[in-house]
């Protein structure tokens, strides 16, 4: 009941600055202070304080509350640990003998890429020695860019 006089007297004064500013010729103004002001009452016709005020006062919906906060830190919690991939000696080893062992890519027969060799200079006839050479060592730069970045 206390809660719904005040809303009513916040209303009231709120409309009486808007009149008071509609008279100034300020209306743009004047009809935004009119639309906060009836925020409130309307609260209250619509039940809302009458909801808020129930909620307020209740130690059971306080701990409802409560119960959702420990929920929702026990989660968050459990996602970071996870995250941070914190696990047994063993599963790291694991993951890690796993991630050296299957990260090589299968050799190709011909790059996809060119040659390697810049636009700006001129290409020259390979080495019949270079062609003759592992099939490997066509990919070393490739390879060295995948190290670099962890691949």
């Amino acid at each position: 009941m206390l809660a719904e006089t005040i809303c009513s007297a916040v209303s009231a004064a709120g409309l009486g600055i808007a009149a008071v500013t509609a008279y100034r010729k300020r209306f743009l103004t004047a009809a935004r202070i009119a639309a906060y002001s009836l925020i409130p009452i309307g609260l209250v016709l619509t039940g809302v304080v009458q909801w808020v005020t129930d909620i307020a006062f209740q130690p059971s919906v306080w701990l409802g509350f409560g119960l959702l906060g420990v929920a929702w830190l026990l989660l968050m919690t459990t996602r970071a640990i996870e995250r941070r991939g914190v696990g047994t000696r063993k599963e790291r080893k694991a993951a890690a003998q796993a991630a050296q062992s299957g990260a090589v890519a299968p050799a190709a027969s011909v790059p996809s890429l060119g040659s390697g060799v810049p636009a700006d200079r001129p290409q020259t006839k390979p080495k019949q020695k270079q062609e003759a050479g592992a099939p490997g060592e066509d990919f070393s730069d490739i390879e060295a860019i995948l190290k670099k970045h962890g691949i």
